[in-house]
């Protein structure tokens, strides 16, 4: 196993201390480990920049999920970036993008990519499955009300029943 450079021990105690920190939901910290906050998350194409938006964007969440944690399964380093493996859970407490609470919790496995310009963090971009999030939060929701609901949380309308044609 390669040892650590000195930069890489730097950019994963503050990677670490990220975590803990958002899960401590101690905001003003997570926010400091950034010159200028900046999210990327892949599956729905947001890009929360800046530190009002990013503190919105951790409201939002925490409203949704309270008790939002992680469990770290493997960090890895590149060039410019700590790679983090991780499962993403918490419990639907809350409204989450036209979503009504369900009370359902989830367990989704995630990657992150923490990308440094130096040891200064710039970006967390984050990547995971929406459908494996969904799966678990809407168990126990009408078949009926699932379609819909999907359409809030991808913010597009939902898709007009098609008209029944008559047999020829």
């Amino acid at each position: 196993m390669k040892e650590q450079t000195e930069l890489q021990a730097r950019r994963e105690r503050l990677v670490l201390d990220h975590f803990a920190d958002e899960t401590r939901q101690d905001f003003d910290a997570v926010l400091g480990t950034f010159p200028h906050p900046h999210y990327e998350l892949i599956p729905s194409g947001e890009v929360h920049d800046g530190i009002a938006d990013v503190r919105q964007y951790y409201t939002d969440t925490r409203r949704a999920f309270p008790d939002q944690r992680h469990e770290i399964i493997q960090l890895r380093h590149a060039d410019d970036s700590v790679i983090v493996e991780f499962w993403l859970l918490g419990t639907h407490r809350g409204p989450l993008k036209g979503l009504p609470p369900t009370g359902n919790s989830f367990r989704c496995r995630m990657n992150a990519f923490f990308i440094f310009e130096g040891d200064r963090l710039v970006c967390e971009r984050v990547y995971f499955d929406t459908l494996t999030m969904l799966r678990q939060l809407l168990v126990g929701v009408p078949a009926e009300a699932v379609g819909p609901l999907v359409a809030g949380l991808l913010s597009q309308p939902a898709a007009a029943p098609k008209p029944e044609t008559a047999a020829a």
